[in-house]
């Protein structure tokens, strides 16, 4: 495969696992760019984009199911009222907010789900359907614009 192909997947991949992630990645701009040069056939584009940005939600999940235990830390940034509220709010709008994880501040969702035990087999699924269905709605999008 040619050195250049592997670049833009590498690159795309890192932008989607960080955009996933809670550090403040953006991965749109990176997506349309290698869309719109045309060098990368847009199933795979979406494949790998799809594939970096959920291994960052699990990220977020395997960071939430270990979070609680230093929560009696004087550094620890939410409070158990905070705590509390994330979880009845979970628990009142369930594991359907996680197809919302692609949004902005979906991926507190992530986390909520890791801290709240999510069945990961459950949380896998719709984040991967979350996720996937938003590098195809961008592809689309981005197709359009172009014309």
């Amino acid at each position: 495969m040619d050195p250049a192909l592997w670049s833009q997947l590498g690159g795309m991949f890192l932008a989607a696992f960080g955009a996933a992630t809670i550090l403040p990645f953006q991965s749109e701009v990176v997506f349309a760019g290698i869309q719109l040069a045309g060098s990368v056939p847009l199933g795979l584009l979406i494949l790998v984009a799809s594939v970096g940005n959920v291994l960052g939600a699990v990220v977020n999940y395997v960071l939430g199911r270990g979070i609680e235990r230093f929560q009696d830390r004087r550094w620890f940034p939410v409070s158990p009222a905070s705590l509390d509220r994330a979880r009845g709010w979970y628990g009142r709008w369930g594991v359907w907010t996680l197809l919302l994880s692609w949004a902005p501040l979906g991926d507190a969702f992530t986390v909520v789900a890791g801290v709240l035990r999510t069945p990961f087999w459950l949380f896998l699924l719709l984040v991967t359907i979350a996720k996937t269905g938003r590098y195809l709605f961008l592809a689309w999008a981005t197709a359009s614009i172009a014309g």
